[in-house]
């Protein structure tokens, strides 16, 4: 059966990608192999899976293995499967467009890979597109597959060049079979219709893989004696072997968690990572655990080097992967691990699990949270102890996960206090751990001070801070949004309040109250002339050398939550702040002069917007009237006001 072929362009961003692939791998080539074997095995386990509660579905087929042919003559590699399949629609949504990833994701990721120049490996696998280094070595790829459960096959052909073409066709049996017409080959270069490279490359990256990966090859066997030809004296004639052809499995199929954790290498450990992962860098660091006891269960955990492109998309799947028994059950599983703590990649085995388990019932089955509340132990007490160089690298690339677990794990709370760093006022850009922010603490210091915003520089010079500079107080420095969630989750460390530098009374100094008093007057002017937009003027505490700045009560809503909360689209309600002006600063007794000689002069009013929008300013806020600001400052410049 063949149904009508219809003949489609790729995505734009599909066809940059092969270009890009086709044009600057040819080093690594050997990955498309890694990657079609990888994405057969996802398919078997799909199907192994779901014939758990649907037995029909393999036609009494349990013979799971992927299958190498080459065709040295017409230089031809052909890589079937015997997995799940694809229907028309999902060979449409797989192989058409750039799977699940997005589409600005992936033009995002590729603007940072070289200025856009070259698509560095762990893109092909992070993208969910290792489909696409077929084209690595093929100058044209064809796919057959049918859907595990239906009659129709799908046939998808493509040169890269473009387009391709799609149409319904026949197959035998359920499953996936990609045939490579490959490139013509230099000298040096690897002959992927050679059984040799086959049989290197595969152990090399695929050797783990759950399923055999076969091939039919030329081997040498014993001749029978009762075959053999013999002479007078019962001597065999001629050679006593012969070359046949028969299948041999390539890999060794042992589960790698399954092992003794000192028989396993560390390149054995980097391909399995790749496996899981499809990231091209080699894991920053490894859990190899097996569990015994009233339950037993294997598990093998690894952290990455660095963070994938996609790490807080909402979309993104977890990395670990559950099996019972070596059969597996189901990979995202966010179960097993808290979310914050996804970007770990990992295999959980456990033989005393249910094969037909539910992502329902998992999140209620002992056995799972008490797998889960280990491996989080085993992982904190592994990043605890970890040296400083690779940690520092380890939170570069993820600290802000690790963050986003304090007001999401209260169970763990304290654990995550103490990963957490920081830069601060005094460590020139360094981080520190909030034990060695107390360790600095002086005498008649009694609070952990920080203070939140987007950019590092006018934090460190924000006035907020001037009053604790003088006290020679050091003050964290939280730039990352997640940074106000943490602020509101953990209100203390090791019995030390955390205190905003920018909220509440910081009762550093006592305000002198019969000079506040004289100007009580003047602040309910200012207050009246401002009510739109602020709620109160007082006398300021925090500042020692600028004039004015804007502050909040204790457990209102910082400005720079205001900020995140408004960016991302949601209704944030009106908040008034307290004005805050600096008594001791000559510009606040002129403001009184003239206030006090004639509040009608309109130059009272330039002077008190001026306080206003300086404030705004010196927290790096948006003032509403930028020119009325200039030409306000102009005039004062010129001395005509």
């Amino acid at each position: 059966m063949s149904g009508k072929k219809s003949t489609r362009k790729f995505k734009t961003e599909v066809q940059q990608l092969l270009n890009l692939i086709i044009n600057s791998l040819y080093s690594n080539k050997e990955i498309f192999l890694r990657e079609l074997i990888s994405n057969a095995s996802d398919a078997i386990d799909k199907l192994r899976f779901k014939s758990q509660t649907e037995p029909d579905i393999i036609e009494g087929d349990s013979n799971f293995h992927i299958r190498l042919t080459p065709d040295k003559e017409n230089q031809k590699l052909e890589i079937s499967d015997n997995g799940i399949g694809m229907t028309f629609d999902e060979v449409l949504e797989n192989i058409g467009t750039i799977a699940k990833s997005g589409t600005a994701a992936f033009m995002e990721a590729l603007d940072k890979s070289k200025n856009g120049s070259a698509l560095s490996p762990e893109l092909i696998g992070q993208f969910g597109v290792g489909f696409y280094s077929a084209f690595i070595v093929a100058d044209k790829v064809t796919l057959v597959t049918r859907s595990a459960g239906t009659e129709t096959a799908t046939k998808w052909e493509s040169s890269g060049d473009g387009s391709y073409t799609i149409e319904e066709t026949s197959k035998d049996t359920y499953g996936t079979t990609i045939t490579l017409h490959l490139k013509k080959t230099e000298k040096d270069d690897q002959d992927f219709t050679e059984e040799f490279t086959l049989k290197h490359v595969v152990k090399k990256h695929s050797d783990f893989v759950n399923y055999p990966v076969i091939m039919n090859v030329e081997t040498e066997e014993q001749i029978p004696e009762n075959e053999q030809i013999l002479d007078k004296e019962n001597k065999p004639v001629g050679s006593t072997t012969r070359t046949v052809r028969k299948d041999e499995t390539l890999n060794s199929m042992k589960a790698i968690w399954s092992r003794d954790k000192n028989e396993v290498t560390d390149e054995e450990h980097e391909e399995f990572f790749k496996h899981l992962s499809h990231d091209w860098n080699p894991p920053l660091e490894r859990l190899h655990m097996k569990f015994e006891g009233t339950t037993e269960y294997s598990a093998l955990l690894y952290i990455p080097s660095k963070a994938p492109f996609d790490l807080f998309h909402q979309d993104r799947k977890n990395g670990m992967h559950l099996y019972c028994k070596r059969v597996f059950i189901m990979d995202d599983c966010k179960e097993l691990i808290p979310e914050y703590l996804g970007f770990i990649h990992g295999v959980v085995d456990a033989p005393d699990l249910n094969l037909n388990i539910s992502r329902e019932i998992l999140q209620q089955d002992h056995l799972v949270r008490n797998i889960r509340k280990n491996l989080v132990k085993k992982l904190f007490d592994l990043l605890t102890k970890m040296d400083k160089e690779k940690y520092e690298n380890f939170y570069t690339e993820f600290g802000q996960s690790l963050k986003a677990g304090v007001p999401m794990d209260f169970e763990n709370k304290d654990k995550l206090s103490h990963l957490l760093r920081y830069k601060t006022t005094k460590t020139d850009g360094k981080l520190i751990s909030l034990k060695e922010y107390v360790e600095n603490m002086k005498p008649d210091q009694e609070d952990i001070y920080f203070i939140t915003g987007e950019n590092l520089n006018s934090l460190i010079n924000s006035p907020h801070l001037e009053a604790l500079k003088e006290k020679d107080y050091e003050v964290l420095l939280m730039t990352d949004p997640v940074d106000e969630w943490v602020a509101q989750s953990l209100t203390e460390y090791e019995g030390k309040k955390l205190k905003s530098a920018e909220k509440g009374d910081l009762e550093l100094d006592k305000v002198d109250e019969k000079k506040k008093d004289s100007y009580s007057a003047l602040f309910d002017f200012i207050k009246k002339q401002l009510e739109e937009e602020i709620k109160e003027v007082k006398p300021s505490s925090r500042l020692k050398d600028s004039v004015s700045c804007l502050s909040g009560d204790e457990y209102e809503m910082s400005a720079y939550m205001e900020k995140i909360l408004k960016s991302s689209g949601q209704a944030v309600p009106d908040q008034k702040r307290v004005l805050e002006l600096n008594i001791n600063h000559p510009v606040i007794d002129k403001i009184k002069n003239i206030f006090e000689t004639d509040t009608t002069n309109p130059v009272l009013k330039d002077y008190i917007g001026l306080l206003f929008d300086m404030a705004i300013i010196s927290e790096g806020g948006k003032i509403d009237n930028p020119s009325q600001f200039s030409k306000v400052i102009g005039d004062l410049m010129a001395g005509t006001i």
